[in-house]
């Protein structure tokens, strides 16, 4: 992985993981991989997960390209990765912490018995995340997240995270760019369920992978900033590349 800052790389893929960075076939991915290694000096990658810092270490340490920095957690998390660890970052974490103000027990407790959900064991900093069965689910529990003044994020039909008000990938990459200096021309997030709309909302440059989640689609429908791609996962995010020709693409083209 490159030392130079990330401000000084000419593109910056910001990108989901799941069904975005590990979709689309083997060979897809390996290209998207080998190509990011290949051009560290000029490419700078940055995770915007639902995943938490355990899993991104554990992927990495398998093969997957280590990023320069994670915003994990549904944007609950700003980290550098430094020599395989994951850091949070103070200064970028602040304003999240303080609006979550330590409420998981108090979430976990509001919505323990809410039908069609089930809590999710990982021990999360900023957020509080379930299983949700669609057909069991009752949306009173939107409105019991609401009265608490935080955030009900429903994503891929199956997931249901409770986040600090205000707080989610979007927000938290604007503040990940504006914090280092880049030039958010230059920034490429990337995604596919519906916890990515605000990441590709927020005006940067993007890219909704094929086979993204429907309402994901709707959400960006009309917006000239996001680009619709029909590559699957890492396939999508190359055509993304060429088609806004933010950095050379491998030999062959997008393929």
């Amino acid at each position: 992985m490159s030392a130079a800052p990330l401000k000084s790389k000419q593109f910056v893929l910001a990108t989901d993981l799941d069904g975005t960075f590990l979709g689309g076939s083997d060979a897809d991915r390996r290209r998207l991989y080998d190509w990011i290694e290949d051009n560290r000096g000029t490419i700078g990658l940055v995770f915007v997960t639902g995943r938490d810092p355990a899993f991104i270490a554990e992927l990495c340490e398998g093969g997957v390209p280590w990023p320069e920095y994670a915003i994990g957690d549904v944007g609950t998390t700003i980290a550098r990765i430094d020599g395989g660890r994951v850091e949070p970052i103070p200064e970028l974490e602040a304003e999240i912490a303080e609006a979550w103000g330590d409420r998981g027990d108090e979430v976990r407790h509001a919505l323990k018995d809410a039908p069609g959900l089930t809590l999710q064991q990982t021990e999360f900093r900023y957020r509080v995340s379930f299983d949700m069965d669609p057909e069991a689910f009752d949306r009173s529990a939107l409105d019991i997240v609401h009265e608490m003044g935080l955030d009900a994020l429903m994503s891929d039909n199956r997931y249901f995270d409770v986040l600090p008000r205000g707080v989610s990938k979007g927000p938290s990459l604007r503040r990940f760019v504006d914090h280092h200096g880049l030039d958010a021309t230059r920034v490429l997030a990337a995604g596919d369920t519906l916890n990515d709309a605000s990441m590709l909302e927020e005006g940067l440059p993007a890219v909704a992978v094929g086979g993204a989640e429907q309402a994901l689609l709707d959400r960006v429908a009309g917006l000239g900033h996001v680009h619709v791609a029909s590559g699957i996962g890492a396939a999508g995010i190359l055509e993304a590349v060429g088609a806004k020709n933010m950095h050379p693409l491998p030999e062959g083209g997008q393929k």
